[in-house]
């Protein structure tokens, strides 16, 4: 099992942000697993030659609802994206079923059953382990009642195992109001094999944080920052990998496990963020 080594492990960076950057038009970024494979296909190799273990599909949004009206099923979005995560792999990295959240808010806050979520994630979970991913990758939630229906229709559904991580802010909650000794707890008790904190901050926003859940779980942690903050004009993120790298060699010293990017980073943050920690 991945877990079970004793280095660091490295998931890639952002999706959205090489997507941008390879000149494509991006509107439903998912859709392009099925109508341009070969410019997602390439992003994912360019993690793997920086030396991501873990790459994540295109399918962050890929459910039955946000899906609607695109002509595209989960299931096709789903098989097509793993298929190319898997030929870019090379063999040398594990492919993870990215899941995100639903985008609708549960009941009583919004219109969204706790059932009909479960549904949702529960056809992605199906089609990805069908497709032969290694993994599913809960990420960017803020709800703890989204993620619990998650890990569950994962769990409950496939062998998958479930690497899992929430979106916090800088006090240490997040915009739902979850904890990270409330996520820990949760995810334990579900059978996560991994979990964290990725998106909305930059390293050092989060050392906190990653303190907080380190003393809460015995899990193998992930962190996976923002490049910090974008440009409110050009929507470039203001840190170098250099600078990346070296906030995220503290996150290591704290005991962090599996480490990457979210929005912003690139292949360079990957690549500078494994030579930061070697001597870790």
């Amino acid at each position: 099992m991945l877990f079970e080594r004793s280095e660091f492990i490295f998931y890639d960076g952002a999706m959205g942000t090489m997507l941008h950057k390879s000149g494509i038009k991006v509107e439903r970024p998912d859709v392009l697993c099925v109508t341009a494979p070969e410019v997602v296909e390439n992003v994912h190799r360019l993690y793997v030659e920086a030396g991501s273990d873990i790459i994540c599909t295109n399918t962050f949004g890929a459910n039955a609802d946000t899906l609607k009206g695109s002509g595209y099923s989960p299931e096709r979005i789903i098989t097509a994206a793993v298929a190319i995560a898997r030929a870019a792999s090379g063999g040398t990295a594990k492919v993870a079923l990215d899941i995100g959240p639903t985008g609708q808010l549960l009941e009583p806050m919004g219109d969204l059953d706790v059932q009909r979520a479960y549904e949702l994630f529960k056809e992605q979970a199906i089609a990805g382990e069908q497709a032969g991913a290694d993994f599913a990758a809960i990420e960017t939630m803020s709800d703890i009642g989204e993620m619990k229906a998650a890990i569950s229709a994962v769990r409950e559904n496939t062998n998958l195992p479930v690497l899992a991580t929430m979106s916090f802010d800088k006090t240490g909650s997040t915009f739902m109001g979850c904890t990270p000794e409330i996520l820990a707890q949760v995810a334990e008790q579900l059978g996560v094999s991994a979990v964290g904190l990725n998106c909305s901050l930059a390293p050092v926003e989060m050392y906190e944080t990653v303190q907080r859940i380190s003393k809460a779980t015995s899990l193998p942690i992930i962190v996976k920052p923002n490049a910090g903050l974008p440009d409110g004009v050009t929507g470039a993120y203001d840190m170098t990998p250099a600078e990346f790298a070296k906030q995220m060699k503290q996150i290591a010293q704290m005991g962090a496990k599996i480490l990457g990017g979210c929005c912003g980073t690139t292949p360079d943050y990957i690549r500078a963020l494994r030579k930061a920690v070697s001597g870790v």
